[in-house]
């Protein structure tokens, strides 16, 4: 119970934004789109896969709603793990699958998330996965930063989509 509680915590620690740059050389299908907007997030902790003296493993299920110009439902799975070193160390990785509508654009799309805390200093990318668009949101491609201030969550998403047809 004491490591779901850190790995909770460090989780919900990530606030750095991801560093939305689109990659050099690469021909964007449109300009860079920006939105911004809170979400609400539940997460339902599932039993701890536990090992022999070592650190166990956190399992989280996410369940969140977008507001804004992201108008969207994810549901998710999260993995965590720490370290009682000084500062805290850690890290989390999580999957989910957007489902709404981002701009006027309907469809579905995957982001997955890297964390690591080193002894207090965390770093975060949440990337959508490539090729993951459907729908309206086919060849989406972008990242996200997740904000966390006096407990309100907020999203930033910088991300490109080609031009409808």
């Amino acid at each position: 119970m004491k490591t779901l509680l850190f790995c909770l915590t460090l989780a919900l620690t990530f606030t750095l934004p991801a560093s939305p740059q689109a990659s050099k050389g690469a021909t964007m299908p449109e300009a860079t789109q920006h939105v911004t907007g809170p979400f609400d997030v539940k997460i339902a902790p599932q039993p701890a896969d536990e090992t022999a003296g070592g650190p166990a493993i956190a399992r989280m299920l996410l369940d969140k709603h977008f507001h804004g110009d992201l108008e969207a439902t994810s549901k998710g799975t999260m993995l965590a793990t720490g370290s009682a070193a000084k500062g805290a160390s850690g890290g989390y990785v999580a999957l989910e699958i957007v489902t709404g509508t981002l701009k006027g654009r309907t469809g579905t799309f995957l982001l997955q998330h890297t964390g690591t805390m080193t002894r207090g200093t965390p770093s975060l990318s949440v990337t959508v996965v490539p090729d993951s668009g459907t729908g309206q949101l086919t060849g989406l491609a972008g990242k996200m930063s997740i904000n966390i201030v006096d407990g309100k969550h907020s999203y930033d998403f910088e991300y490109t989509l080609p031009a409808t047809q």
